[in-house]
């Protein structure tokens, strides 16, 4: 396959921004991403666009990237939209790979955006009734809890607030990891702890306060054993790539460069609960590894889809840097914080960082490639050579509906 590189990268922060538009969030993350670059935006020959809730909030349907694009100045070139659940930025990464791949472009856009905050709490925390299959919700939701069967729910240990129900199938895969290996609430709050400790030094993270453990514990639960420091908010933002060819490389330089080593998306499938390393991470994680001609102990640094601290219990797992059963120890012993083996989540993650769901994979490989170019400051991962992104979004049956993988480096 041909070589290609992200030349350029922009990111807005991540938060509530009541008085900010999907078209003020795309333009702020596209002019970052052509600025990083040093291109114009005529250079860019395709642009995919990601959004998963405009139409809900706002009822844009169909067009939304041509309509966000355009009041920036971009017309006359293919723009796509996409939308994949919580997926969608990194798929939409993926899509503009291809298309240089494939040599219909030789310098894209992959840009994803979204406004999740609204006056009306029930139009915001509706949005998440369309991750799953909308004729069977009761039954979705029975299947997912009956993973955590047999452990204990304590009394006052869920919210009376509204949240996402997506929570509660966080909270589920949590009680089966704790009934299957161990897993102890300690160690959710320990991954917590550490993300949110990552994102004081981000200045684009939504929440930048440190938490100890014991602060997590004791914090309004959400739903048993999550507390919200354990949880990603609700968020607006946006965040973009370019990328290029080799033969269009010599425009932008190679300096700051970051090649595309990999990219997996992959869809769930039918599987036991027991068959945990059929999970679709696991198995697009494996085929990444391939594409990469690399293994997980050749990474320097992660970022992990932790929606809730369960999710990157599970995906360090699934990724490879520990046995199924440890990585709630992992966390708790040092070693995914910065300084450890292997950093996860050095921007903060979901939980910290923010989680605008269109944006969050394009978040994500916004803080891969500023820690592979050296450029993060106090949060910077020493001698970062090789970077892995998973991002997944959606629940079919149960576990993720899609999942993509990026391995980037040198």
């Amino acid at each position: 396959m041909d070589t290609v590189y992200i030349v350029g990268v922009g990111m807005t922060p991540f938060g509530k921004f009541l008085d900010k538009t999907i078209k003020d969030l795309t333009q702020a993350a596209v002019r970052g991403a052509c600025a990083d670059a040093g291109c114009a935006l005529s250079d860019v020959q395709a642009a995919f666009f990601g959004n998963s809730t405009q139409g809900h909030m706002e009822g844009q349907d169909m067009i939304r990237g041509e309509i966000a694009l355009r009041a920036m100045g971009m017309q006359g070139v293919p723009i796509v939209n996409v939308e994949n659940a919580c997926a969608t930025g990194s798929t939409a990464f993926n899509v503009a790979l291809q298309a240089v791949r494939a040599r219909s472009a030789d310098v894209a856009l992959a840009v994803g955006a979204e406004k999740m905050f609204s006056t009306d709490r029930q139009r915001t925390f509706s949005l998440f009734d369309g991750g799953w299959d909308v004729e069977t919700p009761a039954a979705n939701m029975a299947r997912v809890l009956a993973l955590g069967d047999g452990v204990a729910v304590p009394p006052d240990s869920q919210s009376a607030r509204p949240y996402s129900p997506f929570m509660d199938v966080y909270a589920a895969w949590a009680r089966f990891h704790m009934r299957k290996f161990g897993t102890t609430p300690a160690q959710l709050a320990a991954v917590a702890a550490k993300n949110h400790r990552h994102s004081v030094h981000n200045a684009l993270a939504q929440f930048r306060t440190a938490y100890t453990v014991a602060e997590v514990l004791a914090a309004p639960p959400i739903t048993y054993p999550l507390t919200l420091p354990m949880c990603a908010p609700i968020s607006d933002g946006a965040a973009a790539a370019i990328l290029c060819s080799e033969r269009a490389l010599a425009r932008f330089g190679r300096r700051r460069a970051v090649r595309v080593r990999a990219s997996v998306l992959q869809s769930g499938s039918d599987r036991s609960p027991d068959d945990i390393d059929r999970h679709v991470s696991c198995l697009a994680a494996r085929k990444a590894y391939e594409q990469a001609a690399l293994g997980p102990a050749d990474i320097s640094v992660a970022e992990v889809h932790d929606a809730t601290a369960m999710g990157e219990i599970m995906q360090v797992e699934h990724l490879g840097f520990c046995a199924f059963g440890d990585g709630g120890p992992l966390a708790a012993r040092g070693v995914t914080s910065l300084g450890g083996r292997i950093p996860v989540n050095p921007s903060g993650g979901l939980e910290s960082k923010g989680h605008p769901i269109g944006a969050t994979g394009l978040g994500q490989l916004f803080e891969l490639v500023t820690q592979l170019r050296g450029e993060a400051g106090a949060r910077q991962v020493e001698h970062a050579r090789l970077a892995i992104a998973e991002n997944g979004g959606g629940i079919v049956g149960i576990e993720e509906s899609i999942c993509c993988i990026t391995i980037l480096g040198s």
